[in-house]
């Protein structure tokens, strides 16, 4: 018979990360937004390509935060380190897990500090912006300054149906919008590879090279993240110098993304033969 599992911790950890999900969503919609309204349109792709390439550093410095706490035993300050008498590459070793997420999160909360001094509104300039803003959109925002103080005195209920409504009926508009619609399933799809890409490497390092867990991260932080933010950079910089549009930009990232997927298929012919696990690999016999 299997014993059912006892502790309960991996439910702390969900939502934890659930919390941190919710705070760090913000910053990418909200960070790219401002940059729309507040940069001059040619200068809008290396802003966000900087945005993305010091977003990409941060899994870079996980990953390598990964690597020195994989090194340290899990139960460290808690027993003696000298009666330990296995070794990182020893496959029964575990690492202090849970040390990343204290650093992580003390690192997240000191950084989180300044935007408590950021303003509630920020002053737009129209005069600037006027090419980004249509004119019925500009009107919208007239009525809606001067329907506003009456609004204050509806009842909360009916404020809360009237911005739920709102937000269908945006929602509606934005996933009908084809363009959007496409680029939406291009990200999810480029995404979900990448993130399983990361998340499977480092064991697969480990069980088809006979790396430690400390090395696999390091290797990994190293190699796979900074030439991902070094592309994302140089790309908003080609943007930028020949002015693309939306034609011409969407042409540059099909083009960039056949490369890439192109030479990805030779994962498919890099590796090492399969260990010999019995009742796996070759027959109990």
């Amino acid at each position: 018979c299997e014993k059912e599992p006892s502790s309960y911790m991996w439910i702390y950890i969900l939502l934890g990360n659930m919390l941190r999900g919710i705070g760090e969503t913000p910053i990418t919609p909200l960070g790219i937004s401002y940059l729309d309204d507040f940069a001059k349109e040619e200068d809008v792709p290396v802003y966000v390509a900087c945005l993305h390439t010091i977003a990409m550093l941060g899994p870079m410095a996980g990953f390598l935060l990964g690597s020195l706490c994989a090194k340290l035993y899990v139960d460290i300050g808690f027993v003696d380190l000298g009666s330990i008498t296995i070794t990182p590459q020893d496959s029964r070793w575990v690492g202090a897990w849970w040390l990343g997420f204290l650093i992580g999160g003390v690192i997240s909360f000191i950084a989180a500090i300044p935007f408590c001094f950021l303003p509630k509104s920020l002053k737009k300039p129209e005069e600037a912006n006027k090419d980004k803003t249509s004119h019925a959109l500009l009107q919208h925002r007239g009525a809606t300054k001067n329907t506003l103080s009456p609004a204050k005195s509806k009842p909360r209920n009916q404020l809360i149906y009237l911005f739920l409504l709102d937000f269908c009926t945006s929602l509606k508009k934005v996933l009908s919008n084809r363009m959007y619609f496409t680029l939406l399933c291009c990200s999810l799809l480029q995404f979900s590879s990448f993130i399983g890409f990361l998340t499977y490497k480092p064991k697969y390092m480990e069980q088809q090279y006979g790396q430690s867990t400390s090395k696999s991260n390091l290797l990994i932080g190293l190699t796979s993240l900074p030439p991902v933010g070094i592309g994302i950079f140089l790309g908003g910089l080609i943007m930028k110098k020949y002015k693309m549009g939306i034609i011409a930009a969407t042409k540059f990232a099909f083009t960039m993304s056949f490369l890439s997927y192109v030479i990805t298929l030779s994962h498919f012919f890099v590796g090492c033969d399969n260990h010999m696990i019995a009742g796996m690999t070759v027959s109990y016999e």
